[in-house]
């Protein structure tokens, strides 16, 4: 049966999307749930698209301590509105980055991030590495890019995959709270202490 209540239920889950959009993306993609989950994060990726406009200047800056006081993170995310900053759906998706910047060990928020110069130094010691592997300079390029690739979803929060759900990456899961809590988000920034480290 297209969209039965506990495949509705299960995808729901997965994914925190409402009951109609997952019924919908269930009959959509013949009960698939892999597919459902696929149609969502697309619908969610254009719904906040049409949203990234918008100015948000209200949220939230949140702390959260792990590992008993060992890991510490002071993170921003803003919203659009007041009601939304407050809303529990938000505080909790703002407390799961917290908890991702604490585990996830992220210098950047973004690759627009991080500073020419260091991107210039990481794409040098590549070329050194290529060229160290004794592979032929053809196909340098191609492993540097690569490596950066790597550098990028390791450096930058919104590229890494979420710690609660490894198919899923931030900008995913960030589109598919835009698209649920209808409001443009945007994470502004964030500073992760350990303890005793420099």
């Amino acid at each position: 049966m297209a969209g039965s209540s506990q495949l509705v239920k299960e995808l729901r889950e997965k994914t925190g999307a409402g009951f109609l959009d997952c019924q919908k993306a269930l009959t959509e993609n013949g009960d698939d749930i892999e597919k459902a989950v696929d149609y969502l994060r697309q619908k969610g990726l254009a719904a906040a698209l049409k949203k990234s406009g918008r100015e948000t200047n209200q949220g939230l800056i949140h702390s959260y301590i792990h590992m008993g006081g060992k890991i510490g993170v002071l993170i921003e995310v803003n919203c659009e509105t007041d009601f939304v900053a407050r809303n529990e759906e938000f505080k909790s998706f703002v407390n799961d980055l917290a908890l991702q910047v604490a585990a996830g060990k992220p210098s950047y928020v973004k690759r627009e991030d991080i500073p020419a110069e260091l991107i210039a130094k990481e794409r040098s010691i590549y070329e050194g590495q290529a060229k160290e592997m004794g592979k032929p300079p053809a196909a340098w390029p191609k492993i540097v890019e690569g490596k950066l690739e790597k550098f990028f979803q390791e450096s930058c929060l919104i590229e890494q995959t979420f710690v609660k759900d490894t198919a899923v990456t931030i900008k995913d899961l960030l589109a598919l709270k835009i698209s649920k809590i209808g409001e443009n988000m945007n994470i502004r920034r964030f500073t992760r202490y350990q303890l005793g480290e420099a």
